[in-house]
């Protein structure tokens, strides 16, 4: 038997707003959820590595007792790892870099010859 992914507080459309957005608008996204749901998405995000830095983010706007009732220790960890990172999101995604041209045609040339 498969175990039963856990669901997203909040609707799809919102957590990819959430992924999407600036550091200031995060903040602004951040605080129109109310707290219970709230608290909730930051152990979402804190459980799944391509979101714990959102889930950080998230729970750094909650209150202890909202995240403990939400996830029990955990909450309580992430609550302290919250107070520790950065509030906001600086930079999601690494920057992808992509090889000169001119060094694409000394490759293409060694394979002709």
């Amino acid at each position: 038997m498969l175990p039963q992914e856990e669901a997203c507080p909040v609707a799809d459309s919102l957590l990819g707003d959430l992924y999407r957005a600036s550091p200031e608008g995060l903040s602004a996204l951040v605080e129109s959820i109310s707290p219970q749901p709230r608290a909730l998405l930051a152990v979402y995000c804190s459980r799944r590595s391509h979101l714990a830095a959102l889930g950080l983010a998230v729970a750094s706007t909650c209150e202890k007792g909202d995240l403990v009732a939400a996830a029990g220790e955990f909450g309580a960890a992430i609550f302290e790892q919250s107070r520790q990172a950065p509030k906001l999101i600086a930079e999601k995604r690494r920057k992808v870099t992509l090889s000169s041209a001119s060094h694409m045609q000394r490759i293409i040339a060694q394979d002709l010859i």
